[in-house]
C-alpha cells in the first residue's frame, strides 16, 4: 500500500468524479482508476460505486474516509515535526491563506505579529487551503469566516480565533457622472460570481439565503479569485461582491463604486485555524499572540 493510493482515494471523495481526480493527481484517468483497484484489493472491499450522478463512497469507503482523513494528516505533521527538531526547515511559519486576505490582510497582519520569523505563504482558494490543513501541510489557515457557513475544519480536530472583521460589498464600475453602472433595482444584472471551490462565494449565498435576500443577478462570468472579479469589474464587466478590505484602494481612486446600499453588504470574520495537536515552537509563539495572549 502507497501514501499516494490513500491521496487519489482523498481526492476522488472529493471530487466524486474520476476524470476530475485524475486532473487534480496529475495523472491519465486510466492510471488513476488502476491506483484506485489497488488500494480497493489492499482494503479487500469495495470503496467507490457508480451513480447516475458520478461516483460515490461505498459505505465501507465512508467508514474508510473518516480513518484515511486522520492517518494520513498525522503522517505529513509527523514529517514537519521530524523536520523541525532535526532543523532542516529552519523552522519556517508555514501558512495557508486564501487569495483574497494573502493580498489585502496577511501582509500587515504577519509583519505586525511575527515580524523577525521565516514565512511560508501558500495561497489558495479555500477548498485547496482546508486540504493543506487536513493534509498537515500548513500549520496555520487564515481565511473568510461566517457563523452560517459549515467547514471541514469546524471538527473537534481544529481550533479557530477571530483575527479581524471584514464586508462583502456589491461593487460595479461608475458611470461618466460618478453614479454606479448598474443598481439591484434593475430589472436583471451582469453577476461577476465565485465559482464553486471559492469560501467567499459560499458565504454569501448562505447569508442571502438566511436573510431572504434576491439580488436580480444573471451570472456572465465565475471565477475562484476575488481579485480577478474586482479587475472585471474595474473593466465594467458586471457587479462583483468583494472583501471591502481588497477594494478600498480602488473604492477610494473612483475606479469603482458601491453598487447598493447596505442592505446587499454580508459581515464576514477573518479567522485564524490550526490543528488542536501540538505546533513547532514558533507556531506555538503566533497563536498565543492571536489570541491576545
Amino acid at each position: 500500500m502507497h501514501l499516494d493510493w490513500l491521496e487519489d482515494f482523498l481526492t476522488l471523495a472529493e471530487e466524486r468524479n474520476f476524470s476530475r481526480a485524475a486532473q487534480r493527481r496529475n495523472i491519465t484517468q486510466p492510471a488513476f482508476g488502476r491506483r484506485i483497484r489497488s488500494l480497493e484489493q489492499w482494503v479487500g472491499a469495495t470503496l467507490f460505486t457508480r451513480t447516475t450522478a458520478g461516483t460515490a463512497l461505498s459505505p465501507a469507503g465512508e467508514t474508510f474516509l473518516g480513518y484515511v482523513q486522520v492517518s494520513v494528516r498525522d503522517l505529513y505533521r509527523a514529517r514537519t515535526s521530524a523536520l523541525e527538531v532535526a532543523d532542516q526547515t529552519g523552522a519556517v511559519l508555514t501558512v495557508a491563506a486564501t487569495h483574497a486576505l494573502s493580498f489585502s490582510f496577511f501582509p500587515h497582519w504577519i509583519v505586525e505579529h511575527a515580524p523577525h520569523e521565516p514565512i511560508n505563504l501558500k495561497s489558495d482558494s479555500l477548498q485547496a487551503c482546508e486540504r493543506m490543513m487536513q493534509r498537515g501541510e500548513a500549520s496555520f489557515l487564515l481565511s473568510h469566516h461566517h457563523q452560517l457557513l459549515q467547514t471541514s475544519l469546524d471538527t473537534r480536530d481544529f481550533l479557530r480565533v477571530e483575527i479581524g472583521s471584514d464586508l462583502l460589498v456589491p461593487i460595479c464600475q461608475p458611470d461618466g457622472a460618478g453614479q454606479p453602472r448598474w443598481t439591484l433595482d434593475q430589472a436583471e444584472v451582469p453577476y461577476l460570481a465565485y465559482s464553486p471551490e471559492s469560501g467567499l462565494g459560499r458565504i454569501l449565498h448562505a447569508d442571502w439565503a438566511a436573510r431572504g435576500v434576491k439580488p436580480p443577478l444573471a451570472t456572465v462570468l465565475q471565477s475562484r479569485l476575488a481579485a480577478a472579479l474586482l479587475s472585471m469589474a474595474v473593466d465594467g464587466a458586471g457587479v462583483a461582491w468583494v472583501p471591502l478590505s481588497l477594494a478600498s484602494s480602488a473604492l477610494a481612486a473612483g475606479k469603482i463604486t458601491y453598487a447598493a446600499d447596505e442592505t446587499y453588504r454580508t459581515e464576514i470574520a477573518i479567522t485564524l485555524a490550526r490543528p488542536t495537536t501540538s505546533l513547532s515552537k514558533i507556531s506555538e509563539a503566533l497563536w498565543s499572540v492571536a489570541c491576545g495572549n
